[in-house]
């Protein structure tokens, strides 16, 4: 307890939603360091986008919105979008004075004394008396269980650790997942693969026409519905679907996102579908139609809010997410959950964090320090 620090608010997370909230804290009378502090376990600035693929460039990143206050202008499409980002968080961070500490990994978070919360951390304690929490989910890669992945003599990686297509040179590589990592991932490995095979667990949904403002609301409105009633958030294409661009147009026409349905096992030498599951009518080409050899599985299938630190606190309901209104969470009015379902997007992490620092200061007046 001899290294307990006392704060106002602690923000954990330095992504576009923990940013966001600093802005705001900072633009309403915090003070970092003194009210708040920012802490973050990444080694530098670019939350998440740090550990993209060096093949997502600026160019591919469809809605990446600017953090209030700060335009992002000029940025060149063809560099890669962690780069463009990386360096446009730190300007950010230097810009508005934001003093994140990193790396500093939150251990979890309980119940303090006198009201307030107990943030234990790599770096010593907090006691706050509100918590933001924007941890996002790239910490949480989601890794279906399917019998037999253990005898894979293959290579297996998730989409946290996509190194860019060269790597799958000559290979036959099977992509799960029907995302957008998953259907970028396929089209750029298809070139260099010997063979790629594309399985989902539903038939993927694509999208005709823009996704205006009224589909956004909508979508929005559909996984805060989810959160509100304490389920986990779903993922984001399966409540907006794919865009149909010309990419995906082309792959479409030359087979290469020939979905398949999930297969049933994994096999030493590569995947497996029992008799009677509903095979597509073009998986006749595929060894037989029962069997797909591979060098390689790429789940692209997503990630889980990383909110592990939150446990001791016991705020999960029994459906097996955190019951949340607007950004603050129902069972207990100290926590904000920020870039948590609805406002998982870029512009959703931005109104959230808004949002959850009004709420903060409609809580009990904060405490007068005295000079010790």
């Amino acid at each position: 307890m001899n290294n307990m620090r006392e704060v106002e608010v602690v923000v954990i997370g330095a992504g576009q939603a923990g940013l966001s909230s600093a802005y705001h804290l900072r633009r309403t009378g915090f003070e970092p360091e003194r009210d708040f502090v920012v802490l973050d376990h990444s080694p530098g600035p670019g939350g998440a986008w740090q550990f993209r693929w060096p093949s997502l460039t600026y160019g591919k990143v469809h809605g990446m919105h600017a953090l209030p206050g700060m335009e992002l202008d000029g940025a060149d499409p063809a560099r890669a979008s962690s780069e463009v980002i990386g360096e446009y968080f730190d300007r950010y961070e230097r810009t508005f004075d934001l003093r994140v500490r990193r790396p500093v990994d939150v251990r979890a978070v309980r119940e303090g004394s006198g009201g307030r919360l107990l943030v234990e951390t790599s770096d010593g304690d907090w006691s706050t008396r509100a918590l933001i929490n924007a941890t996002g989910t790239w910490d949480r890669p989601f890794w279906p269980r399917c019998p037999g992945r253990e005898t894979f003599r293959g290579r297996q990686l998730h989409t946290a650790r996509y190194p860019g297509p060269e790597a799958f040179a000559g290979q036959r590589v099977v992509v799960v997942g029907g995302g957008a990592s998953g259907t970028q991932h396929l089209l750029e490995i298809a070139p260099y693969a010997a063979a790629t095979t594309w399985v989902t667990r539903r038939p993927p949904v694509f999208r005709e026409g823009p996704f205006d403002e009224e589909a956004g609301r909508a979508a929005v409105a559909l996984v805060e519905e989810r959160v509100r009633r304490g389920l986990p958030p779903r993922s984001v294409v399966s409540v907006t679907g794919l865009p149909l661009n010309d990419a995906i147009r082309r792959g479409l026409a030359d087979g290469v996102l020939d979905r398949q349905p999930m297969f049933d096992r994994i096999t030493p030498d590569g995947v497996e579908w029992a008799w009677g599951s509903p095979l597509l009518e073009r998986s006749r080409e595929l060894g037989g139609g029962r069997r797909v050899a591979a060098d390689v599985i790429l789940w692209a299938t997503g990630f889980r809010p990383a909110v592990e630190h939150l446990a001791p606190l016991r705020l999960r309901e029994p459906g097996g997410g955190i019951q949340v209104e607007g950004t603050r969470a129902v069972a207990d009015p100290r926590i904000h959950l920020v870039g948590y379902g609805p406002s998982a997007s870029t512009i959703g992490a931005n109104r959230a964090g808004r949002a959850a620092v009004r709420d903060i200061r409609r809580l009990p007046a904060r405490e007068e320090r005295v000079a010790a």
